[in-house]
């Protein structure tokens, strides 16, 4: 996505940059957090040119096949239950999903019956599209006939209108990768599968090979993933770079492709299907990063599918530039191989950003019970990152849960100034990595006259 800008224009602003980023002398409200849109036939139809409709109109309707069959396998589950009105089993425990998922105990662990009771549980719950729901403990029972194949993911404070209210609580995120959902399922399952005689590992091997179909199947055209597959909707709907969603997927198949350690077991088509899925995704990643008269800017946390436009995802999370995830995805570019030119231009430009938008001089931190989290100027403190800037501006923005739009953090609600991580140093990692990185692949980019 290209901004209009001047190149001299912006070379001095990135220069302003950390000065102008500190508190606003007089705040304002500077927007309102507009809905992302659902993908459709109707928006393939009216924003492709005709050549290109056919494998987004395919892709949708797989989708809805996908999900009709979701539903219907669950239904059916039911029906054999009995009577209507029968006695059905709740929805599964809510929970942090990753840590009951280890990945990092020695290798003889995942043989043991403390894996296999998770990796027992994680079957259970897989989807027949093949994906699994987030937040949720896997080391519980395993999935009971009829139960719903996720938590409750509501917010106890979402109300009519909310970006993030499903109107079922029992079929929202049926299939995710958000949270490293279905990614650290499917790492699970093979670290198993690598540690058992062939025959014990056999319905553990198949539950990774269903995963990795999942994934492929739920790929945009373009080379994007959207957060829910089947689609879901709204935001979900969205390209999305928030949490690593779509760079751990990326990497997974990328390991996967190349067949070493865990994966040696997956075919030699699978992984050149993940082969190439991994290629489409780089270059969905170079074609998505907002750029201003040639500089490579950053990335937004989530992006239409279609256009590559910044959208909103939850009401107090704005269509903007997001400096964590524009730090994921130039790590996972820094890790590329044989980088091409395109991929050099595309790294050497967000790492001059985020140096460019590094806060010194301000501290954000909980003052007390009443105050919250607040900004405030601190001599000698950073460097500090906003988590949103606007595009256009490249000066932080900050929402709230009525979906105002801000420019001075301490002016939105306390429960979202304290409850949200609006400042951070997610940047540092990837500019670390870029100091031996670059000395490799030196910029090539100069300054104007």
């Amino acid at each position: 996505m290209t901004l209009p800008r001047s190149l001299p224009a912006l070379m001095l602003f990135l220069l302003l940059l950390p000065s102008l980023a500190l508190v606003p002398a007089s705040a304002a409200i500077v927007g309102r957090n507009d809905p992302a849109v659902a993908l459709s036939a109707e928006r393939v139809n009216a924003s492709l040119a005709p050549e290109v409709r056919a494998p987004w109109l395919a892709y949708l309707a797989r989708s809805q096949r996908q999900r009709e069959a979701d539903r219907a396998a669950l239904a059916a589950e039911r029906a054999a239950l009995g009577a209507e009105g029968a006695t059905l089993p709740p929805a599964p425990e809510g929970g942090h999903g990753a840590a009951s998922m280890p990945l990092q105990q020695p290798a003889a662990w995942y043989a043991g019956a403390a894996a296999r009771r998770v990796a027992d549980n994680i079957l259970s719950f897989q989807t027949p599209a093949g994906g699994w729901g987030k937040n949720q403990p896997r080391d519980r029972p395993p999935r009971r006939p009829g139960q719903p194949y996720v938590a409750d993911h509501n917010s106890p404070r979402a109300a009519a209108g909310d970006f993030d209210l499903a109107a079922d609580p029992a079929w929202s995120y049926v299939g995710t990768i958000d949270n490293d959902a279905s990614s650290s399922e499917i790492r699970f399952l093979a670290r198993v599968v690598a540690q058992l005689p062939a025959a014990e590992a056999a319905p553990y091997r198949a539950g990774v090979l269903k995963g990795l179909d999942y994934l492929l199947a739920a790929q945009f055209p373009n080379g994007g993933w959207p957060q829910v597959w089947p689609l879901q909707g709204g935001y979900h709907d969205a390209i999305t770079l928030n949490d690593r969603a779509m760079i751990g997927v990326a990497e997974l198949l990328g390991e996967a492709a190349r067949g070493a350690g865990d994966w040696s077991f997956v075919p030699a088509a699978l992984r050149m299907r993940a082969a190439a899925a991994e290629q489409r995704a780089i270059a969905l990643l170079l074609a998505a990063q907002v750029s201003a008269e040639g500089r490579k800017l950053l990335w937004p946390q989530q992006l239409d599918a279609l256009s590559l436009a910044p959208v909103a995802a939850r009401n107090y999370e704005p269509a903007s530039l997001c400096t964590g995830e524009s730090a994921d995805v130039l790590l996972y570019l820094m890790g590329r191989p044989d980088p091409s030119p395109a991929l050099q231009q595309a790294v050497h430009g967000g790492i001059a950003t985020l140096r460019a938008l590094a806060i010194h001089g301000v501290q954000w931190r909980k003052l007390d019970e009443a105050q919250g989290r607040r900004l405030s100027r601190m001599d000698g403190a950073g460097p500090l990152w906003a988590r949103y800037v606007d595009a256009g501006t490249l000066q932080p923005r900050f929402g709230d849960r009525d979906k105002s739009l801000h420019d001075d953090v301490n002016e939105i609600s306390l429960e979202r100034r304290s409850g949200y991580a609006w400042f951070g140093v997610w940047p540092l990692k990837a500019l670390a990595a870029y100091e031996s990185w670059s000395r490799r692949w030196p910029s090539k980019l100069t300054a104007p006259n």
